[in-house]
């Protein structure tokens, strides 16, 4: 009888994305940086985690 490999269960990042978008617009309309540059500030921050757990991931 062959062996198989146990199932993978794989992170998923895009959450973290979306929540950043969100939370960086939200924290652009409250201070001085605008709600374009809070959203552009938090989609990045949100895709950086994302491929930081992408990697993570791999690693396994």
């Amino acid at each position: 009888m062959a062996r198989t490999s146990p199932p993978r269960y794989p992170l998923a990042g895009g959450a973290l994305i979306a929540i950043g978008s969100i939370v960086g617009t939200g924290i652009g309309l409250f201070t001085a940086i605008g709600p374009t540059r809070g959203f552009l500030i938090g989609l990045g921050t949100g895709v950086a985690i994302s491929c930081a757990m992408w990697v993570m991931d791999l690693r396994k």
